[in-house]
């Protein structure tokens, strides 16, 4: 079986549109949450979200080419492009029929779909777009990128809510592994910050609504913290076969070692109270790594910022690890940029990455007040430096789908 590593990294963010601005935002403790200036939101329970600045699509992409694509798969192409980049790769180096694309999108187009609804009831069906479909729809993103860079091979949208990101690292990393493939681009993206989107989420209670405040809204692990903050995003990576990236005399990242993925068969959005599913993809993970939890350096949580789930990922940490779960540093990158839904994977698994390489960790900010069921080592305001080696990134979906990934420093022959 071949060996995966990471040759490439992509981000769109709401701390910054290209990865050195995005490590430097997360290793100060800096958020990127902030109110929304996208559209009215007076009578929101919730006014704030992290939101992507200074993105340029029609300087990137063209006045043309952006209006074809929704928000969501501007991003995707986008962190796509800087992967490519960094990896370094040349289309004639790839054998095109073993070039994939896993990238997926929780919501997909919705904004697209929300300005072609308002289209047909101003204006009638004859002004609706023919291309609001193709916009919409959440493999569009994975479409694009193969489209523009040739890939024939497999290609792949997975619909995990928002553990897609781990999700489609993951299958990409077992397609490669299988030598179903040569090079993968792997990751998910997002850009569900509309009206439509922040009035059900603040129904249903699961938004911070610390308006006044909106940096520090997004507190994982506190006890008075009171809801997630939507944000959104992009982050891609480039996996490779090991012999592929030696081959061409790449420069390799780290390498993914291990994969697990359960359902909590519990309930449509909340997370099972015991961490049941997160305890199981967790496990099955470092079994495929073949790796005991006393091995792992570092876990990259999933932790939105909701009472049930950051209580449940702990309770689940602490039923496989044991005696090693209060030693092992947990951090929560969405402390500082909001929860990016089905990007958060994608953009996490950079962050692990960087980690990993510079052996920092970044700070779960805004922990004021432990949760006293809270009680691990949360990396609690301040980055820290570390020798890491190997880190697991937990990302856990809507439906009760969770997805682990397990990265290892790599380190050349």
């Amino acid at each position: 079986m071949e060996k995966v590593v990471i040759t490439g990294l992509g981000v769109i963010s709401p701390l910054g549109n290209q990865v050195d601005p995005f490590w430097e935002g997360l290793t100060t403790g800096k958020s990127g949450v902030s109110l929304i200036d996208a559209f009215d939101t007076s009578k929101h329970k919730t006014k704030m979200a992290g939101s992507v600045r200074d993105f340029d699509a029609e300087g990137r992409f063209g006045r043309k080419e952006a209006r074809r694509m929704d928000r969501f798969c501007q991003f995707a192409l986008a962190a796509a492009e800087q992967a490519w980049e960094d990896a370094g790769l040349q289309l004639e180096q790839v054998d095109h029929e073993r070039l994939g694309v896993y990238v997926g999108s929780g919501i997909g187009g919705v904004g697209t779909l929300l300005d072609q609804s308002a289209v047909l009831q101003e204006r009638g069906p004859d002004r609706v777009s023919p291309l609001l479909v193709p916009m919409m729809i959440p493999n569009m993103a994975a479409a694009m990128i193969s489209i523009k860079y040739g890939a024939h091979g497999p290609t792949l949208a997975p619909v995990t809510a928002c553990s897609i990101g781990n999700t489609a690292i993951g299958e990409a990393f077992r397609l490669i592994k299988m030598g179903g493939a040569d090079v993968v681009f792997a990751g998910g993206s997002e850009a569900a910050i509309t009206e439509v989107s922040l009035a059900s989420f603040g129904n249903a209670t699961a938004l911070s609504a610390r308006n006044d405040d909106p940096e520090r809204a997004s507190r994982p692990f506190d006890a008075k913290r009171d809801g997630f903050v939507m944000a959104e995003g992009a982050g891609i990576v480039i996996l490779e076969s090991l012999s592929h990236a030696l081959r061409r005399g790449a420069h390799i990242y780290a390498e993914v070692i291990g994969y697990g993925a359960s359902s909590d068969a519990y309930h449509m959005v909340a997370t099972h109270p015991e961490g049941y599913g997160p305890y199981l993809a967790m496990k099955w993970a470092l079994q495929e790594a073949n790796l005991q939890p006393q091995e792992v350096d570092l876990i990259s949580a999933h932790a939105t910022s909701t009472e049930i789930g950051d209580r449940s990922e702990t309770v689940a940490i602490k039923r496989l690890f044991g005696d090693a779960a209060s030693r092992v540093p947990v951090t929560a990158n969405k402390s500082m940029t909001g929860h990016m839904l089905g990007a958060s994977g994608g953009v996490e698994a950079v962050a692990l990455i960087k980690s990993l390489q510079e052996g920092i960790i970044p700070p779960t900010i805004n922990l004021e007040e432990p949760d006293p069921i809270c009680d691990l080592d949360y990396v609690p305001n301040l980055a820290r430096k570390a020798q890491l080696s190997v880190g697991i990134s937990n990302s856990f979906g809507f439906g009760g789908h969770n997805a682990v990934i397990v990265l290892k420093k790599y380190e050349n022959a």
